[in-house]
């Protein structure tokens, strides 16, 4: 079934069919037409963070970035959700058109630009969602936010959002707003894993529940920033790293239509890229610290590579785009 309606999405702007979609997951979650995404998959626990994840599959974050369709995510099997990423303030993104497909290597460009309507709306999307299973949210600043001001951005979203929050994603590595990959080297980075930590604690304190932080890194780092990064987040005691966000890198692409387009790769082509930040992680830790490996996850084969270079867990989002919800029962099925 999906195939045929992939086909009549790809007919139409990339970004019009995204929001067609959700629009649509969103109507009808909860009415007899959600039979044609419902799935059972098979019931593969894993323990990660100290939380419990009845499969290690997840849909990343930038698929559902104001959290209106949780519940329909849910019935597709999805061990978790991960949504957002959401901003203090609502904003718009970037100017459009900003996401295109490049079909021939199964990938997609966007340069969407935190698109979001605010964090309080996401939280009320949340509050009315029926999920109980395991949700990430995934944090950002705002694009007009001075990088001298942007850990309060942080601070101000993880606030929000803890007392609904299974974990919290920390998106320091789009490639779409200014200047905040910076906060991926050094004293920017200490600064910002230093205020989210004493953050923690204190909404620990208040709430009474530990929530765990993750942090989201780009694949365009050299071997020696890898393992710089990895070493901040473990001196900083961080729960998790997620490798990776999109990439800058047009080598797998060049030649193609769409492939000059400015912003983040994704797709099939970012396999190789995103596996070997993961291994490097996974060695320079010594497995301590956990992976959510994200990155060109097509088929249940290229999950298992990425638990097998060292994640617990893992994420799609493009491989799902062009395989539909069957790609998360393959994979949940084949561990």
């Amino acid at each position: 079934m999906y195939a045929h309606m992939r086909k009549w999405l790809f007919s139409k702007d990339a970004e019009q069919s995204h929001d067609l979609t959700l629009n649509l997951l969103k109507k009808f979650a909860h009415t007899p037409f959600s039979m044609a995404w419902r799935q059972r998959v098979a019931h593969r626990p894993v323990a990660v963070m100290g939380i419990e994840f009845p499969n290690p599959v997840g849909l990343a974050a930038g698929l559902d970035k104001n959290a209106e369709c949780i519940d329909a995510f849910a019935q597709m099997g999805f061990g978790f959700i991960e949504v957002g990423t959401v901003t203090p303030r609502p904003q718009p993104g970037n100017p459009k058109p900003r996401l295109f497909r490049i079909t021939e290597k199964e990938a997609i460009i966007n340069r969407m630009g935190f698109n979001n309507l605010g964090v309080d709306h996401l939280v009320e999307q949340v509050r009315q969602a029926k999920f109980s299973g395991v949700l990430g949210i995934n944090i950002g600043k705002n694009k007009d936010t001075p990088e001298a001001e942007a850990v309060q951005d942080y601070l101000h979203c993880m606030r929000k959002v803890y007392e609904f929050a299974a974990y919290i994603t920390v998106n320091i590595s789009s490639p779409n707003t200014p200047g905040l990959r910076e906060f991926q080297h050094g004293s920017a980075l200490d600064s910002l894993l230093a205020a989210l930590k004493a953050e923690q604690a204190e909404l620990h304190s208040k709430y009474g529940r530990y929530v765990p932080i993750a942090v989201k890194i780009a694949p365009d780092l050299t071997d020696e920033g890898i393992c710089a990064i990895t070493d901040a987040l473990m001196t900083h005691h961080i729960d998790a790293v997620i490798a990776t966000n999109t990439t800058l890198s047009r080598e797998a692409v060049a030649g193609l239509p769409h492939a000059d387009e400015a912003g983040g790769l994704s797709g099939k082509v970012l396999f190789e890229a995103s596996t070997h930040v993961v291994k490097v992680i996974a060695k320079h830790s010594k497995g301590q610290l956990p992976i959510i490996a994200v990155g060109g996850i097509d088929s249940a084969q290229a999950a298992k590579d990425k638990l097998a270079a060292g994640a617990s867990l893992v994420q799609i989002y493009t491989g799902f785009i062009y395989h539909g919800p069957r790609l998360v029962r393959d994979i949940v099925n084949s561990l």
